[in-house]
C-alpha cells in the first residue's frame, strides 16, 4: 500500500459570508518561523477591499439593530467552535509564531477567553458608557452608545491570533461590522478562524477577512468614503501616519498603533473607540396644579 498523500489546505479570503479567492488570481507563499513553506495565502487587491467595504455596509444594519444580549449569544457561539477547533489553531499559532505547542496552546486558551469575555461585555457596555446626564431645566437628558459603522482593523503582525482577536471582538461586540487585514507575515490563524465565523452564527458580511499586502490593502480603506473608522493597530509608524492622513479625508475615526500586552485583561478602550453617543432630551410633564413632575 502506497503513502498517502496529505490533502494540502487551500486558504481563501471571507467575504460577505463566502470564501472566494482574490479576484486578482495572485497568492503569496506563507513561511513558519523557521523559513518552512506552509502554504500559499491568497494576495488580495484593492478591489477585494472594495468588495469587502460593501459586504460590511450591507451587513451593518441587521447587525447593529441586533439586540446586545443576542450579540452576545454569538460571540459565545464563537468560543464555542473554537474550543472544538483548539487543535488546530495550536497548530497554527506554533507555526506562526515559532512557539512551543505548550505555549501555543497557552495563546489559543487566552484567545478563546478573550471572546469569551468580549461576549460577557455586550449587553453591559452601555451601562458603563451611557445614563441620565443632570441638567438644569424640566428635562430628562440621556446619553447612550451607538456603533460607528464599518470599521477597517490592521490585524498585529506579530500576535497572529490573540492580538488579531483582541482587536477583532471589540468591533463586533459593539454592533460594528469589520474589515480585517490579516498578518501579512502569519495570515493562518486569521483566515482559519473566518470558517469558525462562517459556522457560529454570525450573519454574512459581519466579519470580512482579507490576506496580503498590509501596506497595499490598507490604503484604499484608510480612504475609502464609506469606512467610517481604522484600527491601526497592525501597521508601521511611516504606514500609520500615511493612513491616518488618507482617514481625515472623511473624518474617520482612527486608532493609532500603541504598544500593548495582548496577554494582559483588556479596558473597554477598545469598544469605546468605535462608539458614537446619541444623547436625547425629553421634557419633563406635570402631574398636577402641585407642580410634581416625572
Amino acid at each position: 500500500m502506497s503513502d498517502r498523500l496529505t490533502v494540502l489546505k487551500t486558504y481563501k479570503l471571507y467575504v460577505g459570508g463566502k470564501f472566494p479567492r482574490s479576484e486578482s488570481g495572485r497568492v503569496y507563499e506563507v513561511a513558519d518561523s523557521k523559513g518552512k513553506w506552509l502554504a500559499n495565502a491568497p494576495l488580495s487587491s484593492r478591489k477585494d477591499a472594495r468588495d469587502a467595504v460593501v459586504a460590511a455596509r450591507k451587513a451593518f444594519g441587521a447587525w447593529s439593530g441586533t439586540t446586545a444580549y443576542n450579540r452576545g449569544q454569538v460571540l459565545y457561539r464563537v468560543a464555542e467552535m473554537l474550543e472544538g477547533r483548539r487543535g488546530q489553531f495550536v497548530r497554527e499559532v506554533a507555526e506562526a509564531e515559532g512557539l512551543s505547542k505548550s505555549k501555543a496552546a497557552a495563546v489559543v486558551d487566552a484567545t478563546i477567553d478573550r471572546w469569551v469575555w468580549y461576549a460577557g461585555w455586550t449587553d453591559k457596555i452601555a451601562q458603563v458608557v451611557g445614563g441620565g446626564n443632570p441638567v438644569a431645566g424640566p428635562f430628562f437628558n440621556l446619553s447612550s452608545p451607538e456603533p460607528t459603522g464599518v470599521v477597517a482593523v490592521l490585524a498585529p503582525q506579530e500576535s497572529s491570533f490573540l492580538g488579531l482577536v483582541s482587536v477583532l471582538a471589540p468591533v463586533i461586540a459593539t454592533g460594528n461590522t469589520a474589515v480585517v487585514v490579516a498578518s501579512e507575515k502569519a495570515p493562518l490563524p486569521t483566515l482559519s478562524l473566518a470558517e469558525v465565523l462562517a459556522t457560529s452564527d454570525v450573519p454574512g458580511g459581519v466579519v470580512n477577512v482579507l490576506s496580503g499586502r498590509t501596506a497595499e490593502i490598507a490604503p484604499p480603506l484608510a480612504s475609502h468614503q464609506d469606512v467610517n473608522a481604522i484600527d491601526l493597530a497592525g501597521a508601521d509608524e511611516e504606514l500609520a501616519k500615511e493612513l491616518e492622513i488618507a482617514a481625515a479625508d472623511n473624518l474617520k475615526r482612527v486608532l493609532r498603533p500603541q504598544p500593548v500586552d495582548y496577554a494582559e485583561t483588556p479596558g473597554i478602550d477598545r469598544m469605546t473607540a468605535f462608539l458614537e453617543t446619541k444623547t436625547v432630551w425629553h421634557p419633563t410633564g406635570s402631574l398636577g396644579a402641585s407642580g410634581s413632575s416625572y
